[in-house]
Order: C-alpha cells, then sequence, then structure tokens
C-alpha cells in the first residue's frame, strides 16, 4: 500500500474512503446508492419530458437539459467509485484512472457552474426584456452558450492532471478521500507543489467568484424589474420561476465553498466532515435538481403528471 522512497512514482492509489469512519461505510452506502438512483431517474425523466413535449422545446428548457446530462455525468464519476470502496472493499484506483476520475469530477464541476451562470442570463431575459426574448436567445445562441460551458471547463483543468504528472510520490500513495479530489493527489508528492496548488486556487477562485458575480448582477437586475411591476400577481410569477433555480444555487455552491475553504483554511475541521460535505456537494445537487425543478416549474410538473396519466390509461386497456 505504500511505496518504497527510492522509487520515484506508484502505479495506484489507495482510497481510503471516509476517514476515522470506515466501520461505518456500509451506512453511508445507503444514502449515497439512493441519491444516485434519484439522479439517474429524476435526470432521466426531466429530459425525457423535455424531449416529448414540443411546448417545452424553448431555451430554459433546453439548458435544463444540458443541466440534467451533466448532473448524471457528475454523479456518475464518483459514485459508483465509492460504492465499490464502500461495499467491496476496492480502495486501489490506478494513477491514470484517478487523475482521469479528477478531471472528469472538477471538469463536470466547472460546466455545472457556467449552466447556472447561463440559466440565471436566461432568466434575466425572460423578466427584464420579454418581448425580445425569441430575437435573443435563439437556437444557435443555445448550442454556443452550451459550448462554450464545456469548453471552458474542458481547457481550465486540463493543467491540472498535467501538472501532477510531473510531481513525484516518494512515501505515499494514501488518498485520505472517497475519491481523487485534486488537491487530496497533490499533497501527497514528495517534490514542490507551488505550481499546482497555485493553479487550483486560480481555477477555484476565478470561476467561483466570477460565476457567483454573473448570477448576482442577473438576479439584482431581476429583482428591480419584478418589484415594478404593478400587480402583486405578476410579482408572484416572475418570482417564482427564479425560485427552483436560486433552489439549485445555494445546493451547488454552499457546500462547495466549504469544501473548498476547509482544504485551504480549515485546519481544525475533521477529515471526516470535510470528506462528507466534499462527496454531499457532489452528489445531492444532482440528485435534488429534478424534484425543485418539477415541484417549482408549472410546466414541467404538468408535463410529468400527464406522462403518468397516459401511462396508467395505456396500462389499464391491457
Amino acid at each position: 500500500m505504500v511505496g518504497n522512497a527510492t522509487i520515484p512514482n506508484f502505479s495506484s492509489f489507495f482510497l481510503v474512503g471516509i476517514p476515522g469512519l470506515e466501520v461505518f461505510h456500509c451506512w453511508f452506502s445507503i444514502p449515497v446508492c439512493l441519491l444516485y438512483v434519484m439522479t439517474l431517474m429524476g435526470n432521466g425523466l426531466i429530459v425525457l419530458v423535455i424531449k416529448e413535449e414540443p411546448s417545452l422545446h424553448q431555451p430554459m428548457f433546453f439548458f435544463l437539459c444540458m443541466l440534467a446530462f451533466n448532473d448524471v455525468a457528475i454523479s456518475s464519476a464518483i459514485a459508483p467509485r465509492m460504492l465499490g470502496i464502500f461495499w467491496l472493499d476496492a480502495h486501489l484506483i490506478g494513477f491514470e484512472v484517478c487523475l482521469t476520475q479528477m478531471y472528469l469530477i472538477h471538469t463536470f464541476s466547472i460546466i455545472e457552474s457556467a449552466l447556472l451562470v447561463v440559466m440565471a442570463f436566461d432568466r434575466y431575459v425572460a423578466i427584464c426584456h420579454p418581448l425580445h426574448y425569441a430575437t435573443i436567445l435563439t437556437t444557435p445562441l443555445v448550442i454556443r452558450l452550451g459550448l462554450v460551458s464545456v469548453a471552458r471547463g474542458a481547457i481550465m483543468v486540463l493543467p491540472c492532471p498535467l501538472l501532477i504528472k510531473r510531481l513525484m510520490y516518494c512515501t505515499q500513495n494514501v488518498i485520505r478521500h472517497t475519491y481523487c479530489e485534486h488537491m487530496a493527489v497533490v499533497k501527497l508528492a514528495c517534490t514542490d507543489t507551488y505550481i499546482n496548488r497555485s493553479y487550483g486556487i486560480f481555477v477555484a477562485l476565478s470561476v467561483i467568484l466570477l460565476d457567483i458575480g454573473l448570477i448576482s448582477m442577473s438576479y439584482v437586475k431581476i429583482l428591480q424589474a419584478v418589484f415594478r411591476l404593478s400587480s402583486k400577481e405578476s410579482r408572484s410569477k416572475a418570482l417564482g420561476t427564479c425560485a427552483a433555480h436560486i433552489c439549485t444555487i445555494l445546493f451547488t455552491y454552499i457546500p462547495a465553498l466549504f469544501s473548498f475553504l476547509t482544504h485551504r483554511i480549515g485546519k481544525r475541521v475533521p477529515p471526516s466532515i470535510h470528506i462528507i460535505f466534499a462527496s454531499i456537494y457532489l452528489l445531492v445537487p444532482p440528485a435534488v435538481n429534478p424534484l425543485v425543478y418539477g415541484v417549482k416549474t408549472k410546466q414541467i410538473r404538468d408535463q410529468v403528471v400527464m406522462l403518468f396519466l397516459r401511462k396508467k390509461d395505456k396500462d389499464s386497456k391491457h
């Protein structure tokens, strides 16, 4: 498990899981499995409903489809490996596989953040410029925004595994985590990691500050426009359309910020608490988002009900 100091690198790492709480791994596997199943079923249902209903073929719902696909990808990058640790004691992970998992997790996380910005822009245009909504958010623009979101994540994270490959791992290959998180892997190196740590902080801060700033600007403009509406009913309807998006933002950014800060300045935070939160911010939003959008978005709620009613009618006829 632990290599010889004369050997420059390891062919694999050992993922501990949740340090200090190994005896409870079987119990932790239950919420992880439930969240993963909820993610697959909920996001699959959202995509199916939007695909089948022509009235939902609008930019807002196209962005929601992109978010659903990304949520499934993020959850699939972490949950199966975690369940392997919890159920099968499959702690060993190959060096290249570890870097691939790290790249995918961080890339999908940045794409998620970008999609939340794009969805905030969508709500801004819909509420502040409703008459120009169709002319501003055209299909080509929707596609471009989706591609830019993916490209930004893929390009920004690419240097991380490349920089890690230049590091030497002399005495430790034990990652005290449930997955290959960037800083958890970097901290094991026995050579200078200043560039790795600096680039990791630059990426995290630039994404978080830029995206939260853009989302905040959008919602300041939205709130200004909403409170200028004369009708109380119009104000409630406008705020209602944003409620699901705001819930998603809170579910995504609050645990992510906690995880980021405890890695850098939270020395007194127990490793088990940090790792649980680091797993929560990747597993909970993908599972909760379909529920939030299903409950808060009337068009989706209505179509889900119709879908099940049609299925029930077909079953009763047979």
